[in-house]
């Protein structure tokens, strides 16, 4: 590389840097680690502890088309010349696209940041640039030494010859702007400090900032980016038991009986409906009512313990319909414009297929039986857990072709059962063989277990993740957890808030009443871009099996649940209002430019996101008993505003429109209004509300 370089056109610039290089056998999340024996200098200039960084490299950070994110680097040299840096990202055929320049982001600090956006899916990467500023190092001297009448006209030559050097390789019509400025230098019919204001001109500045003078340029070594569809990061997820949709005289729910409540989960704003298992469910050990082990002969069983002499798990409940009728519900649901998930637990019930011809996928103990699933307290006799190792190629050719097939019926989308029981390597060769021919497909870890656990899964391929979330409800477990999940995390684990499931009824549900589920609605679709509930949630169910349980009472995963969705005791126009906010809200479908503020109440949480001129302010009462009245002091710059500018701000929820500046009064009740979800009025900024549009 020469010592000195001058970019005549930074947007289109290609930059040093090799390209770097993906195993023609991994999944497009994976990349080529770098030489573990090289000990990389730091460069000329250097640029230090780029990020986002996965893994050291070797996983890509995680973005969606059109989402924006931060790269930061630390840049500095020495001495007290001045340096700057940008971003370049390439796309997926190497193209490098526009630079962005970066900023410091504290001064003093030598953390150098810039937002980008990717526009297209697929494997991009990332350089930061750092490079010595001689001309700002200039200007620096200059408007110290031009005043005091210290070595003027040496200093203006000075310039002068720099803006030379600048114009060399830039456009006719800002070389002319440049070449008059080096002129206004050397004019010496005007005063030294006339002819600096003159080489210091907005046009003149318009050009440097475009066209710059870089010295010394060092590049970081690239960083890979997996870009994907934006389903990957936001939506809304409705799961409903296409079993409990049935009729009176019927009452096992079949596909085409269940495909009548598709219209009111797409009327609801939801985007992807989540079906638990769809396939037969074995007979020994089934499960009765409530877990119990006496099942009764109409006792329908546990979707989880997948196989029976039917088929297994590429195969369709004989009572739910054939595989014609599920390609068919996955046709209906997508002129709902909603998108399918399917459950995959990769588990059997003791009478699944895979167990008499393929033995060796299972643990035997020393009696010769096979070892049911357990997590103790809990225990499913109904259950056979897969052990891997004894054979990883054959469960993983296998599961790759049960993917296929579902893929094969319209499934783009899998709710991954327990993923954190089974080895990661297995999840790593699965998803990055079915992502590297189908990239569009989204795998959702559901995996309550720890912390390095659920990380890694993330990190090596599942675009989303299960959360705390449920054990998150006072104001400072969510700060903190939301400050975990919207930072560093953000670059590669996306999370899913589903406020409720089949398996999870926490206590501030069972005793927050209706209250209870408005409030947790609200921090669910707001805080996180995907959020989803179980079906009942809008009803509020909240029943438990026992006081200190958090399994349901007469619980869906052992019985048909049939529902009376048109009661008055709902709360689904709140979620249908909530979703028509996020659909038309571009800072909702936003992780990382989450922003918690000041409220003077411990029940009182108050946060915001913000994308280009969207703004969403979200102050919400965490208390589902009492009437909280709050100051809530707001941090003016993260909304995009003067601290001393006082705006319009407009409920959704309400359609109220207020008057917000640096300290606001709240008083929220509850039973009435939970929360205020305001959108931050500017001129021009479009009405919100309506039936949302697919």
């Amino acid at each position: 590389m020469p010592a000195t370089h001058h970019s005549s056109a930074p947007p289109t610039r290609k930059s040093e840097a090799p390209p770097v290089h993906r195993p023609a056998t991994a999944g497009p999340s994976v990349v080529e680690a770098p030489p573990t024996d090289r000990v990389p200098g730091v460069g000329r200039i250097p640029v230090l502890d780029v990020r986002p960084f996965v893994q050291r490299g070797r996983r890509p950070a995680k973005a969606v088309v059109g989402e924006t994110f931060q790269v930061s680097a630390t840049v500095f040299r020495e001495g007290h010349d001045a340096v700057a840096a940008n971003v370049v990202l390439r796309d997926p055929e190497g193209r490098a696209g526009p630079w962005t320049p970066m900023r410091e982001l504290e001064p003093g600090t030598d953390r150098w940041g810039a937002d980008v956006t990717p526009d297209a899916p697929g494997l991009w990467t990332y350089t930061v640039e750092a490079w010595g500023d001689p001309v700002t190092t200039w200007r620096h001297h200059a408007r110290i030494k031009i005043p005091a009448g210290m070595d003027t006209e040496l200093v203006l030559e000075e310039g002068a010859r720099l803006y030379e050097r600048a114009a060399t390789e830039v456009p006719a019509k800002q070389r002319r702007v440049l070449l008059a400025a080096a002129a206004n230098l050397r004019d010496e019919s005007h005063a030294p400090t006339a002819r600096l204001t003159a080489a210091l001109s907005p046009e003149v500045d318009k050009v440097l900032s475009r066209y710059p003078l870089r010295e010394l340029v060092t590049v970081s070594d690239p960083l890979p980016l997996l870009v994907e569809r934006e389903r990957a990061l936001f939506g809304s997820w409705y799961e409903f038991f296409p079993r409990s949709e049935g009729t009176v005289e019927v009452p096992h729910g079949t596909f085409r009986t269940a495909a009548r409540r598709l219209p009111a989960i797409a009327r609801m704003g939801f985007d992807v409906v989540y079906l638990p298992p769809i396939h037969p469910i074995g007979t020994t050990f089934r499960k009765g009512r409530n877990n119990t082990l006496d099942p009764a002969p109409e006792d329908v069983g546990v979707p989880w313990a997948i196989g029976s002499p039917e088929g297994g798990h590429d195969a369709v409940h004989p009572a739910l319909g054939t595989l014609e009728d599920f390609t068919w519900f996955v046709g209906k649901a997508r002129e709902e414009g909603l998108e399918v998930a399917l459950d995959f637990a990769l588990q059997c019930s003791p009478d699944h297929p895979w167990v008499h011809k393929h033995p060796e996928w299972f643990h035997h103990r020393p009696d010769g039986t096979i070892a049911y699933a357990e997590n103790p307290p809990k225990k499913y006799q109904d259950i056979y857990p897969i052990a891997f190792d004894a054979d990883l190629d054959g469960l993983v050719a296998e599961t790759l072709r049960v993917l296929r097939h579902w893929m094969g019926c319209g499934v783009r989308i899998f709710r991954v059962d327990n993923p954190h029981t089974k080895p990661v390597l297995f999840w790593e060769r699965v998803i990055g063989e079915i992502n590297r021919i189908d990239p569009d497909v989204i795998f959702l870890a559901e995996a309550f277990t720890r912390p390095a656990m659920m990380r890694t899964l993330a990190q090596v391929g599942f675009q989303q993740s299960y959360t705390y979330f449920t054990w998150r409800n006072t104001k400072q477990e969510l700060t903190e957890y939301l400050s975990e999940l919207s930072g560093e995390s953000a670059a590669y684990m996306r999370p899913n808030f589903f406020a409720n499931t089949p398996d999870i009824l926490h206590a501030f549900l069972q005793h927050g009443g209706r209250p209870a589920f408005a409030l947790r609605a609200v921090l669910a679709a707001t805080l996180s871009p995907t959020w989803g509930i179980y079906s009942g949630y809008e009803l509020c169910e909240n029943r438990a099996l026992r006081e200190g349980s958090e399994e349901y009472l007469d619980s869906e995963k052992y019985q048909l649940r049939p529902r009376d969705w048109d009661t008055a005791d709902t709360i689904a126009p709140l979620i249908t209002k909530l979703n028509a906010v996020r659909r038309a809200s571009p800072a909702l479908r936003q992780l990382r430019s989450l922003h918690f503020h000041h409220a003077d109440k411990d029940q009182v949480i108050v946060y915001s996101k913000r994308s280009g001129s969207n703004t969403v302010l979200v102050v919400v009462n965490l208390d589902p008993h009492h009437t909280q009245e709050a100051t809530v002091s707001l941090d003016m710059p993260q909304l995009g505003l003067d601290w001393h500018e006082s705006v319009p701000v407009r409920d959704e929820l309400s359609g109220e429109t207020y008057h917000w500046g640096r300290t606001n009064y709240v008083r929220l009740d509850p039973g009435q209004r939970p929360a205020h979800v305001f959108s931050v009025l500017r001129p021009s900024t479009p009405q919100i509300g309506g039936s949302p549009t697919k």
